[in-house]
């Protein structure tokens, strides 16, 4: 099973960007599709983006669209969350996953990390 390790959280101004990093190591990294999912406090765990196992498919929910990009690099077992024009409400942990499923189905990610806490202040 793939481990995953999320870096590059903090606390940034409302405005800024942020990129996280998710390193994965013990599985064929080209056989996961990735995913970002974000939890605040008192609230559910949010399906935020992913990307295929190939980085050609890639799904945002609505309210990071325009402002998140997921990425991967294949070569160094590496996905990224690029995240600009940052909002309070994105404040969250956010948690790599990995899935041997479909890339957009929430319920396929098995796999996960322990969490970077991103703060936006107004």
């Amino acid at each position: 099973q793939v481990q995953l390790v999320e870096s590059g959280g903090g606390l940034v101004q409302a405005g800024d960007s942020l990129r996280l990093s998710c390193a994965a190591s013990g599985g064929t990294f080209t056989l996961y599709a990735m995913g970002w999912f974000r939890q605040a406090p008192g609230k559910v765990r949010e399906f935020t983006a992913a990307i295929s196992w190939s980085g050609n498919f890639t799904y945002y929910r609505d309210s990071v669209k325009g402002r998140f990009t997921i990425s991967r690099d294949n070569r160094k077992n590496m996905v990224y969350l690029q995240m600009n024009s940052l909002k309070p409400e994105d404040t969250a942990v956010y948690y790599c996953a990995a899935s041997e499923g479909y890339y957009s189905d929430p319920e396929d990610y098995r796999s996960w990390g322990q969490g970077t806490q991103v703060t936006v202040a107004s």
